[in-house]
Formats: structure tokens, C-alpha cells, sequence
């Protein structure tokens, strides 16, 4: 979600104050402080406050006010939430929690898209490994990011699972947060980025067992290669 805009500018402030913890559960945010602290209008307001309510962080009732909620509420996946975690200082359990999730999550879609894969998410796949291949290469991590994005979207597409489709956006959110906050090498590393033609290969030629392992290996790698970072910060 892009957030734009008066009232984007309003959330840019509220939503990492909420998710570092710096705005604390239980607090009521009222809408004529926020009007003067922030110079805005009333609708403004509750537009802020509605997309913070549709990710849980807050809850309006009447005659209560908007109250920020425990973290246990929130939708932890939406990509905003991710974003604003890995922004502060929750960022090692938010990298902990979705690098978990990868690992039970997307070697199991690669072992069933390499079941369920069309012809075109086969051309498409092996296109973007290719990409991976160049832009690792050069040091594009703005252009390799993107292709990585949208890799692993795919394959969790090409699943035919769409409770695993669903999770493309929070798997693309720590992918970017991870390039945002400096956690990858400048140039990729050569044994991930040829992993990603196996799983390409694989799923390509119908082989279950190894599009697994090569998924396996690449979301392991990228939690170990996290460690140190993860360790600093707990």
C-alpha cells in the first residue's frame, strides 16, 4: 500500500511510533490533538486512523476515543507493519518471526509449483533467474531486489495454493527491508543467486524434491546470513 498524501504523511509518523512502541499500547490518540499537533483537518484524521484500524493496530469506540491495540491484534502481515518493525527497534524479531515463515512456508509452494507450474510461469521463472544473475553481477541491488520480489512471488503463485499466494507481500516486504537497512552484500552472494536457477530449473523440469531443497537452502542461508544481526540486536 502507498501511502500518500496529508493523511500519508500523518501515518509515515503514527504507524512507527505504534510499531517501535514509542506510541505504547493503550494509548488514546485523539483527534483534535492530532488536528493541532499536525496542522491537519478532521478528515484527514479519520482517514489515518481508518487504514490504522483496517491493520489493527487501533480500535475507535465511542465515547473511548482510537486506542492503540496490543501487538498481539495487529496484522502482522501487512506490509506497512513489516516495514514500520523493521524500521525500529523491533527490527531482529520481525526478521526472526518472517524468516521462520519463509522456511516453513516457500520450499513446501517451490515443491508444489514444480506440480502445478504452467508453461508461462516456467518462461517467466527462468527470465527472472536470468535477471538475478545479471543484476547480482553489476551490483544493481535496487534492479535485483525487484526481480527477487517478484521471483518469489511467482513461485508461490505457480503453488496454486492461495493462502501461499497470499503471502507474497509480506515476503516482499522483508526482502526490501533487508536491502533498505543495509543487511545484504553489496553483490549478492554467488551460491544464493545460483540456488535461485536451481529452484528455476526444477520446478521447470517437474522435480518436487529438488525445487524444495534449493528453496530450503535459500531461506536457511538468508536467516544465517542474518545472525550476526539478529545476535547484535537481541
Amino acid at each position: 500500500m502507498d501511502i500518500q498524501g496529508l493523511h500519508g504523511r500523518l501515518l509515515a509518523d503514527l504507524g512507527p511510533a505504534i510499531a517501535s512502541g514509542e506510541i505504547p499500547e493503550g494509548t488514546v490518540l485523539r483527534g483534535e490533538e492530532l488536528e493541532a499537533r499536525y496542522g491537519v483537518s478532521r478528515t484527514v484524521v479519520r482517514e489515518a486512523v481508518r487504514v490504522l484500524e483496517a491493520m489493527r493496530l487501533v480500535a475507535s469506540r465511542r465515547r473511548v476515543g482510537t486506542t492503540v491495540q496490543p501487538r498481539e491484534a495487529w496484522d502482522v502481515f501487512d506490509p506497512l507493519v513489516i516495514r514500520w518493525r523493521l524500521a525500529g527497534a523491533d527490527r531482529a524479531a520481525q526478521l526472526s518471526s518472517l524468516g521462520g515463515l519463509r522456511v516453513a512456508v516457500e520450499p513446501v509452494a517451490a515443491a508444489l509449483a514444480a506440480q502445478q507450474a504452467t508453461e508461462d510461469h516456467c518462461r517467466e521463472l527462468s527470465a527472472l533467474a536470468v535477471e538475478l544473475t545479471v543484476t547480482a553481477r553489476s551490483g544493481d541491488l535496487r534492479t535485483f531486489l525487484r526481480h527477487d520480489i517478484a521471483f518469489h512471488a511467482l513461485v508461490l503463485r505457480a503453488s496454486g495454493n492461495e493462502m501461499f499466494a497470499h503471502l507474497a507481500d509480506a515476503v516482499g516486504a522483508v526482502l526490501t527491508g533487508r536491502t533498505e537497512h543495509k543487511l545484504m552484500p553489496h553483490h549478492p552472494a554467488p551460491y544464493a543467486v545460483a540456488l535461485h536457477r536451481e529452484v528455476a530449473e526444477a520446478v521447470c523440469v517437474q522435480d518436487a524434491a529438488a525445487a524444495e531443497r534449493a528453496m530450503r537452502a535459500i531461506v536457511t542461508g538468508a536467516l544465517e546470513e542474518l545472525a550476526p544481526t539478529l545476535a547484535d540486536q537481541n
